[in-house]
């Protein structure tokens, strides 16, 4: 499996997620196809799966931050920073966590299980549903905007810093209102 991970990783360097195959890392890997699909159900499980592996290995933030903006700045532009350092794997990842295959379901969950508890452990333990929903969909709007080339993988970490930094700010002065307040 990491033979297939490594091949797969140097192929999207190569020649981009559109033009690769489960056939082409297969055989980049030394292994038949068959094999590689015992692993991975579809390219779009591959690149996801790789994401999924680049975010659960990086560390968070050296220095944290006395409030809960710098804390949720730091977070983000580290989680930024590390998704900038791979733009193949990032482009790709955009495009294959959209899909329905279940086991991209399954990352795509993990995924965000991984920046809410994040995002929750930056905030604090009595962080504001709403607040953290507020983050994600800021977040997983940024990465979106990013793949769609509207701007580079380079700028998501300071696009990240000051959309982050302005929820916060907005959240802590009560100018951004709840759910029920929305809904009313």
């Amino acid at each position: 499996m990491e033979s297939l991970f490594d091949a797969a990783s140097d192929l999207l360097d190569e020649v981009g997620h559109e033009q690769i195959t489960i056939r082409m890392v297969a055989a980049r890997a030394g292994c038949s196809p068959a094999t590689a699909y015992t692993y991975f159900a579809s390219k779009d499980h591959l690149f996801a799966e790789l994401f999924s592996r680049l975010l659960e290995s990086s560390p968070g933030p050296e220095h944290i931050g006395r409030t809960p903006e710098e804390r949720m700045r730091a977070v983000v532009t580290c989680l930024a920073e590390v998704i900038a350092g791979a733009p193949a794997l990032a482009a790709a990842a955009n495009k294959s966590l959209l899909g329905a295959d279940p086991e991209v379901h399954r990352l795509r969950v993990a995924i965000g299980t991984l920046w809410m508890k994040r995002f929750r452990e930056a905030i604090g333990p009595d962080a504001n549903p709403d607040l953290l929903e507020a983050l994600s969909c800021a977040f997983i709007g940024a990465l979106l905007q990013a793949g769609m080339g509207i701007f580079s993988y380079d700028a998501l970490p300071d696009v990240l810093g000051r959309v982050v930094g302005a929820i916060m700010r907005g959240w802590s002065s009560g100018r951004v209102p709840s759910r029920r307040a929305l809904r009313a």
